[in-house]
This record gives structure tokens, sequence and C-alpha cells, in this order.
């Protein structure tokens, strides 16, 4: 992914990045994300980016879920059409 967030007054300011997520359990994203976009509901497995231990969240709707993620797990994921935002 390319670029790198600029500095913000808020984390409710609109993306100016966006980029393909291919889930992977081994690889962090290159950039952190100020939110996924979800194109197909299903479960998003992530790691936060203030923590280490694995979340699911259950039955995601398509939008923008506005979390800071470092890695998206494809293991426990089943949205698709993902998109990483920052």
């Amino acid at each position: 992914m390319a670029g790198r967030m600029r500095d913000v007054d808020s984390l409710s300011d609109p993306a100016q990045y966006a980029a393909a997520v291919v889930p992977n359990d081994a690889v962090d994203l290159t950039q952190p994300t100020r939110g996924v976009y979800v194109g197909v509901s299903g479960d998003l497995t992530v790691t936060m980016v203030g923590d280490t231990a694995q979340v699911t969240f259950h039955g995601v709707p398509v939008g923008v879920l506005p979390v800071c993620v470092k890695r998206v797990w494809s293991t426990g994921t089943t949205a698709t059409n993902l998109l990483a935002l920052w």
C-alpha cells in the first residue's frame, strides 16, 4: 500500500487512500488502517493496532468498519471484497 496516514485532527476525517486487502495469517498490512471497507458481509478476523491478539467481528455488514488494524487474518475471515482505508 502506498502512502502514509497524514496528520489528522480526528479519526473521523475521511480516509485519503484505499487498497485491496488479501487476508493473510502470516503478514501484517504494510500500513495500519483507519477502517476496513467490507464489500460482502461476513466475519472479519483482525489484529488491532494496539494489540497482539486476534479478534473476530461477527456478521460485519457491507460498509466501513471504523477500526485501526494491522493484520486481517485469512483464518476466521469470511467477509470479502475488503479494502484497507487510511
